[in-house]
């Protein structure tokens, strides 16, 4: 580069009255400020204005190259400056490594470049122009082909630095080939990882902004990004959890977020003294499911009467509702109970609460004892030193005095 600015440094130096040294570093800043001023006029002027277009990909290049563009001009001036020096002091080693710093600088540039254009595609796939007749992409499935190629610009880069460094691609291929057993074993869950997110990608069974969870994990929250390693779930107490890719190729994932409609499932217990106003309460909360604007018909929609419960006859009551907003269906759920509810009252009939009657017996009556009976219990009662004889009912021995007197009353 410098040998292409020679014959312009004789010419200066020729009609201009400076030294000749300066000649060269003025010209390079000369073009580097001529350049940076169109950058800044032209180019991003012009993708400011091609953005206003209902064109989807006109000024996607524009908006990529703007910085890495005018970093490479001053970057290239710099380089230019730093051999110019080395040469002018006879500094050999800087000298001689300025071409090798700005090849390696501009494929720096170029694979920036690239990784810019990966994501201004990526975000035009995911967000197209307002007045654009383009349907918009997934989100997860651009992330996925956006990384994709960027690993594959990434790559190419690095392949290129290495052999402008004086590294055989041969030889780096014959270490891939050799030393990769080695390194995939080493790195086994790193790659177990990647792939596993290459499959969240490919399979698709969640994306960027789903609510999932996980039956036999501990894992619920909405998706805020899947990584080639990790994917960050927002909990629904705020917290974030990484969980590794690799464990969604071993656990079950529920994803409810693509619900087709919300489910009413609840049960209305009545008294079991209002058995006979069931049929008519059952009959009632479906006519009001069916009209109901806010309920899936098409669907199965039922309020029966269930069994039999311990203090209450259960009425069953199943139904979709057609949002699956969640605020939204608690707030249907809420005057579907509450409409249930006025059904039955209006019906004759009381919703049941848990309860049990308890049955008490009364003082047991007592029964009436004869006087005879009972002055005779009295006088037993009275002499406790009679023999046992005469308390186990046998007459009591009378002496001979006792027999003289009843024979004298005979007489």
């Amino acid at each position: 580069m410098l040998e292409v600015l020679a014959p312009l440094e004789q010419w200066v130096s020729r009609h201009v009255s400076l030294p000749t040294a300066l000649v060269t570093p003025l010209v390079i800043l000369a073009t580097a400020l001529l350049a940076d001023g169109f950058t800044r006029l032209v180019i991003w002027r012009a993708a400011q204005w091609l953005s206003r277009t209902r064109s989807r990909w006109d000024d996607v290049a524009l908006w990529a190259i703007r910085r890495p563009l005018w970093v490479g001009i001053w970057g290239v001036a710099l380089i230019a400056l730093t051999g110019l020096v080395g040469k002018r002091l006879s500094l050999t080693w800087v000298a001689a490594h300025a071409p090798t710093a700005l090849w390696l600088f501009t494929l720096v540039m170029l694979g920036w470049f690239g990784i810019r254009l990966t994501r201004e595609v990526e975000r035009r796939l995911v967000f197209p122009p307002p007045r654009h007749p383009a349907r918009p992409l997934d989100a997860s499935m651009a992330s996925a082909i956006s990384k994709l190629v960027g690993a594959l610009i990434l790559t190419l880069v690095v392949l290129a630095a290495l052999q402008a460094l004086g590294m055989s691609p041969s030889g780096l291929l014959a270490f891939g080939g050799v030393g990769g057993l080695v390194v995939g074993f080493a790195a086994r869950n790193v790659l177990a990882n990647f792939f596993g997110g290459l499959a969240i990608h490919l399979d698709n069974p969640f994306k960027v902004g789903d609510w999932i969870r996980s039956p036999d994990r501990d894992i619920e929250g909405v998706v805020e990004d899947i990584g080639w390693r990790l994917t960050r779930i927002r909990g629904f107490d705020t917290r974030p959890l990484y969980v590794p890719n690799m464990m969604f190729g071993s656990m079950v994932v529920v994803n409810p977020s693509r619900m087709h409609n919300r489910r009413i499932k609840e049960r209305i217990g009545l008294r079991y003294a209002d058995l006979d106003k069931v049929a008519s309460v059952t009959r009632r909360i479906r006519e009001y499911l069916e009209q109901h604007d806010d309920i899936e018909s098409d669907d199965l929609c039922m309020a029966y009467f269930q069994h039999f419960g311990e203090s209450n006859l259960d009425i069953l009551i199943h139904a979709y509702t057609r949002t699956t907003d969640w605020a939204t269906h608690q707030a249907i759920q809420e005057a579907v109970l509450l409409r249930c509810a006025d059904i039955a009252t209006e019906a004759g009939a009381v919703v049941a609460i848990p309860a049990r009657e308890l049955h008490v017996a009364g003082p047991r009556a007592e029964t009436p004892v004869p006087a005879r009976e009972a002055s005779a219990t009295r006088h037993h009662d009275e002499s406790p030193s009679s023999p046992p004889s005469s308390r186990r009912g046998t007459p009591p021995r009378r002496d001979s005095q006792d027999r003289d007197t009843d024979q004298d009353s005979d007489v």
